[in-house]
């Protein structure tokens, strides 16, 4: 049917190929079934390499961990980011990871910090995306040395302070191309980039699309969604 999504996690592309549904378009599924999917759907253009892929009407995943960033994937493009990172905060898993990164790849998950002046801090940085942060000047705001910061911001957050702030950046910038009518250029401020020029990098870095385009796929699945 007209604008139909169909998802096919982990075996469930089994199902698809079957169908003829995935005959010459990209897909994957459990890595351990790879060799076995191949053989038995030749005409697909299976990739078992990836933790999901999106190919328009038809998106399939690996294993059981792949499968739940692929549902992440389909609400973040239908609702939005916080709708999505609210989910992922209940299941306790990343609230973002892309398709093409390696199923093999060990992610670890953020955890709300003990410690309340880390605590303090991220809602702090939170609250201030828009000014430039290191590590030095982060340390020195909670009185620790850089060397005891970084151990204890990992222990926290099971991730580097670069990375959390790269993460925190790119979801505000989500956030408001997705809720306001704000310029490109304004949202690059806000969220800490400094100019549009790094804002488009990392986004393609990460997102593989522009933030223009990603402010209109948002609208048109938030149209299909409602209608």
């Amino acid at each position: 049917a007209r604008g139909v999504q169909v998802v096919g996690l982990c075996l469930g592309a089994y199902v698809l190929a079957a169908a003829g549904l995935l005959d010459g378009r990209p897909a994957t599924t459990h890595w351990a079934w790879a060799d076995d999917f191949a053989q038995r759907f030749p005409r697909v253009k299976l990739d078992p390499d990836v933790l999901y892929v999106d190919d328009g009407n038809l998106m399939t995943s690996a294993g059981t961990a792949a499968g739940l960033d692929c549902c992440l994937h389909v609400v973040r493009r239908r609702f939005g980011s916080d709708a999505a990172n609210q989910i992922a905060r209940r299941l306790v898993i990343p609230p973002h990871r892309q398709g093409g990164q390696a199923q093999y790849v060990p992610q670890p998950v953020a955890a709300h910090p003990r410690d309340e002046r880390l605590a303090g801090l991220l809602d702090w940085v939170r609250a201030h995306l828009d000014i430039a942060h290191s590590v030095d000047s982060l340390a020195q705001r909670v009185l620790m040395s850089r060397r005891t910061f970084t151990r204890h911001f990992r222990q926290a957050t099971g991730t580097t302070v670069t990375a959390w702030l790269q993460a925190e950046r790119l979801a505000r910038a989500q956030h408001l191309l997705e809720t306001t009518g704000h310029s490109i250029d304004a949202i690059a401020q806000a969220a800490g980039y400094g100019s549009s020029v790094s804002l488009r990098q990392h986004f393609a870095g990460a997102l593989g699309t522009s933030p223009s385009a990603y402010r209109r796929e948002f609208r048109d699945a938030g149209a299909d969604a409602r209608g």
